[in-house]
């Protein structure tokens, strides 16, 4: 049941949800002031929970001194040429494989047998390929983007009414033209549901990564800090994470409002 959305009528008389930000930032808060007060009161020790203001205290070293921007850029380039790659191979096969018959029989067994496979398991043998540089981290946030998203364009591509491709095609429009202006419009909602899915999966791969062959970046800092017990510097490499979420999520749902205003 969600609690922070309300159902009113719009000017046509249907019912429509609107969200109660309120109750969202309020939530927020009290799990920080809960946070605060833990700290405070040493009910936990600082090494294993810092209180939030020593997180913040932290945090703001670290902007100060411009460390947190050299480690938030290098994850920023990774995971926006991983996403872009991704997301655009994964749309473009998507609607390839769901539109055409043959290339579907041919991509699906591909599919079915690649994706279960952990694309952080991968990251070995794309260093081996491609070198401990940027490329190997980059290819594997793009593999882990693709699948995800092809799998939804092509449920989106299915999905469209054979009508509409039939109405198309008997006005005379050919393949490219069905493709442009009937399936792509009719699977934006499908699209935008694999980006979403795509740029979390993505900001998972380029935190294990970053992990296990970088020196820079937000999960190389994570990793840092843990073996230095540096719990404070830690928490704000999550918290950084956090926002980072949050906001390519806002930012993909911003587009879609104004892709796809009927959703509204």
């Amino acid at each position: 049941m969600t609690l922070n959305r309300r159902v009113v009528k719009d000017k046509t008389g249907f019912l429509v949800r609107r969200q109660n930000p309120y109750v969202s930032w309020i939530s927020v808060i009290v799990i920080l002031g809960l946070w605060e007060g833990v700290g405070r009161l040493g009910l936990v020790p600082p090494l294993f929970l810092p209180s939030f203001s020593a997180v913040l205290t932290s945090g703001y070293q670290m902007v100060a001194n411009g460390e947190i921007f050299a480690h938030l850029f290098a994850s920023l380039w990774r995971i926006g040429w991983g996403f872009f790659l991704g997301a655009g191979a994964g749309i473009l096969t998507g609607i390839v494989v769901g539109y055409f018959q043959l290339a579907d029989d041919a991509a699906r067994p591909l599919v079915a047998a690649t994706y279960p496979i952990p694309k952080i398991a991968i990251l070995p043998l794309l260093i081996l390929w491609l070198g401990i540089g940027e490329g190997s981290k980059v290819a594997v946030i793009m593999l882990g983007v693709f699948f995800p998203v092809v799998i939804n364009v092509r449920a989106g591509v299915r999905n469209v009414d054979p009508l509409l491709i039939k109405a198309a095609l008997s006005l005379g429009s050919g393949p490219f033209n069905v493709i442009r202006k009937v399936i792509l419009p009719m699977s934006l909602p499908m699209i935008f549901a694999g980006l979403k899915l795509g740029i979390g999966i993505a900001l998972l791969l380029v935190v294990t990564a970053e992990m296990i062959a970088a020196d820079k970046g937000i999960g190389f800092l994570i990793l840092s800090s843990a073996d230095l017990m540096q719990t404070s510097r830690l928490l704000f490499g999550i918290m950084v994470l956090s926002g980072m979420g949050v906001s390519f999520a806002w930012g993909l749902e911003k587009l879609e409002r104004i892709l796809l205003p009927w959703r509204e």
